[in-house]
This record gives structure tokens, sequence and C-alpha cells, in this order.
């Protein structure tokens, strides 16, 4: 019988010492190191309190606030996050963003500095908006983030229909009950407080029909909105087929025609023609015809709603009566004119016009590409065109539904800015489809899993980000 051989006294030392997790004695092995358990990424919850929590905020008074709030949680996540990516040609918005700040220094009134400050938060909060989605592969899945939009565009038509059943009723949100009455008194300051439901004024010389506007302030941000959620909404149908989730999205979109059509939102229909023909065309290209055949479908469907509704009369009424042709071009013809006196850094926001012979809105608005070239000269044009440009470019190389579709909204996106605000929701959802688009196609995605996500695939355009969304080093 072989004798069994007992530890030593030293063995079963050491033994004790990696049990109890001390250092064993020089030239042993330590105890062994417990692994870091491994981050599980950027969370969904901030982009979902975002779009599908939107009318909390909205009856809060913070429907205009709430996209830099969101960016700020976003940017917490981003700060403690490992390996922030973004693409190549970010830096692009990032000149951008620098060179709206050296155009503040124009800015020549406290009030008009508020506001200047109050875009620029927007435009930060964009930039957010961005990097997050674009590295938030692992909770946001295409899937899940195209369900988001799809609620997000279901408020916007409940929205619209209540401001057609009660188009003078107002709201008085809690901000109202905090905000003091100097600070009510400014005109946007009001009108985020105490909320209207349309764009209406029974009081006016010439009595134009309610035209909806909830849950944002105006009827153009409805218009601009509902025409970059429909094409998502349609992408969103592709994504959920064969579940139980088809037949509610696929009703809504038949549903949303009638208060889409009665705001007589003439960039809203430009927007959609725009984004049905493109797409329709690479379709039709790359030989994709029930993908074809979907947007026939739409057309047919939006053609008849018009037959339905008295929206050619009321749109030839407002035509007639509204004037906005006239002014419209007065205005983009000023502001370039007055842009000459500071064509490098502009004047940091919106002025009144001077020495038009009719009255006109302020120079810098009436359209967000009017307002970059006013408030921030023409090198900020070149540069907010150029990164819209880029982003158009870059999303086009992709070659699956998803992506025709997305790069048809952001080209939408680059028309609606000559004569659409964007700030607040229309650059936030283009941003946000900007940071989805230029993710690599996911491979394989799991229907199954609330998030859709799929097995991350590496971008090789991707570039390690600027520190601001770096975690600092412990």
């Amino acid at each position: 019988m072989t004798p069994v051989a007992l530890p030593s006294a030293a063995e079963r030392r050491r033994s004790a010492e990696r049990g109890s997790g001390r250092p064993g004695p020089r030239g042993t092995a330590g105890p062994p190191r417990r692994r870091a358990t491994p981050r599980t990424g950027l969370p969904s919850w901030p982009v979902a309190g975002l779009l599908a929590g939107f009318p909390v905020w909205w009856l809060l008074g913070l429907g205009e606030l709430v996209w830099p709030l969101a960016a700020v949680v976003m940017l917490a996540y981003l700060g403690s996050h490992r390996h922030v990516r973004v693409p190549r040609g970010f830096g692009v918005y990032l000149l951008l963003l620098v060179w709206i700040v050296a155009s503040g220094t124009q800015v020549d009134t406290a009030g008009r500095m508020v506001g200047f400050v109050y875009r620029l938060t927007l435009y930060v909060a964009a930039a957010v908006l961005f990097v997050y989605v674009y590295n938030a592969r692992r909770h946001l899945g295409q899937r899940y983030l195209l369900g988001l939009f799809t609620v997000f565009f279901a408020w916007v038509v409940l929205g619209g229909y209540l401001g057609l059943a009660f188009p003078t009723a107002t709201i008085r949100t809690p901000l109202a009950m905090v905000l003091p009455d100097g600070v009510l008194s400014n005109e946007l300051a009001h009108q985020m407080a105490v909320r209207r439901l349309t764009q209406y004024n029974p009081d006016a010389w010439n009595v134009i029909d309610p035209r909806p506007s909830a849950p944002f302030l105006y009827t153009n941000n409805w218009g601009n909105a509902y025409s970059l959620l429909v094409p998502l909404v349609g992408l969103y149908l592709r994504e959920v087929r064969g579940t139980r989730r088809f037949w509610p999205v696929a009703a809504l979109l038949p549903v949303s025609l009638v208060p889409a059509f009665l705001t007589l939102n003439r960039g809203m229909f430009v927007g959609l023609g725009f984004v049905l023909v493109l797409v329709a065309a690479r379709f039709a290209l790359g030989g994709r015809v029930r993908a074809l055949g979907g947007i026939v479908a739409l057309a047919v469907m939006a053609a008849v709603v018009v037959q339905l509704l008295p929206v050619t009369d009321r749109l030839e009424n407002r035509l007639e009566s509204s004037g906005t042709n006239e002014s419209r071009l007065t205005v983009y013809t000023e502001t370039i004119r007055q842009t000459l006196g500071s064509p490098l850094l502009g004047f940091g926001a919106p002025r009144p016009a001077e020495g038009v012979s009719i009255e006109v809105p302020a120079l810098g608005t009436q359209g967000q590409v009017w307002m970059v070239l006013f408030s921030h000269g023409f090198v900020g044009l070149a540069l907010f065109l150029g990164w819209l440009v880029w982003l158009v470019a870059r999303s086009w190389r992709r070659r699956d539904v998803e992506g025709v579709v997305m790069s048809a909204v952001l080209a939408a996106v680059l028309v609606e800015a000559f004569f659409y605000g964007l700030l607040g929701p229309g650059l936030g959802i283009a941003m946000l489809v900007g940071g989805l688009a230029l993710r690599p196609p996911e491979r394989h995605p799991d229907l199954t899993s609330p998030h859709g996500a799929a097995p991350p695939v590496p971008d090789p355009d991707a570039r390690r980000a600027p520190s601001i969304f770096l975690r600092s080093p412990r």
C-alpha cells in the first residue's frame, strides 16, 4: 500500500492565506483577483422617457426644455461609460458648436442673450442625443428605438385630434405657477407655460380655421415632426409584422392623416412627398418590388383622404388670405442682405427687420437655414449644412431597407431646414435617426427581445470620442 504524502506546514500556511484573501509570501501566487463585473452598456430609459413620456413633459410646461434635460442625463451616463465612440466627421458638428459660442459675442441685449443660451443648449443637446444613440447599441436596438418613435408619433397624432376637438382650449401648466410674472411676460415663456392646442386666433380680421399644434408650440413643429416620423413608423411596421402590434400600428397611419391634412402645412407635404419619391426611386433601382408596393399603397391612401376632407378649399383660402409667401420671400432676401454686415459671426440671434416696406417677422426666422445664417454668419451656415450633408452621405451607403428609409428622412431634414425651424423636436429626431442610421446594420436581430438588440458590429469609421464624452481616469 502506497503511503499518502501529507502537506507540509509551509504548504498548509500558503493554502490558508489563499483562502483568506491575504497575500502569500514573496515568490508565491497571491489570491485570485475577482473579475470586475462587466458594464451593461448605456441604458435605454433616458431616450424612452424623452419620447414615450413626452406628453408628461408637455403638460408640465417642459416640452421645449426636456431635450436639454434628457441630454444632461445621457451625458452623465456617457461620462461613466467606457470607450465612447463617434463616427468620423462628427468634428464638423463640434466646430459648429464652437462657432455658435463665438457668435454669442455679437448679441446686443440681455433678452436676446437669454434666447441665445436657450438655443445653444438645444444644439448641444442634439449632439449628446446623437452620440448616445450611436453608442447605446446593447439596449437601444433598432426595433426598440423605432418603437419609441412610433409611440412618439401616436402622441403627436393624439395632440392633433385634441386640437381639432378643442381649438380654443388652454392649459395652465405647473411651470406657469412657479415662474415670476416678469418671466411670464416674455412671449416664448408664456407660450411654454400656458399651453394651447392649436394656432388659432378667432379675433383676427381674417379668421383661418384652427391648425393643430399640440404637443408642440407651433403648427410647423407639428408638421415637421409628422413628416419625419411617418417613414419611421413604416419601418417599425416592417419590424413587427406577424405580431399583435402590427395591426394597431397599421391603423394609426390612416387615422393620422385627418389632423395632418387639416394642419394645411405645405412644408409637411413637401417633406413627405420628398421622402416618398426618394425611397420609391431607390427601391425601384434596387428591385425591391414589395417595398415599392407599400409606398404606392400609402400614396393612394393619402390621395383618398384628400378627396374626403376639405383640404383643398382650406388650403386655397389660406394661400389667398395669409400672404405668407410674400413675407417669407422678403425675410429671406433681407436676411441675406443684412448678414453681409456681419458675414463671419452673424448677429448671434434673430432681430427685427429694419427699413422694410411691409410688416414681416424678425430676421433669422422662418427656417433653420435663415436662423443659422443670420445668427452665426456664412461660416456657421456652411458648418450646419455640411453636417446635414455629411449625415445624408454617410447613411446613403446603406443598402438595406432601414438604411434607405433613414437616409431619406435625413435628406428631408436637409430640405425642410430651408422653411422649418428645427430646434427642438425636428433636430432631436434628426440626430436620433442619424445616430441609428450611422451604426452598422444589425446582424440577425433577436425579434423576441424587448429591445430588438443584436450582436454589435464594429464600425471601421468609428473614432474615440472627444474627452467631454470620455470617462475620467481613476
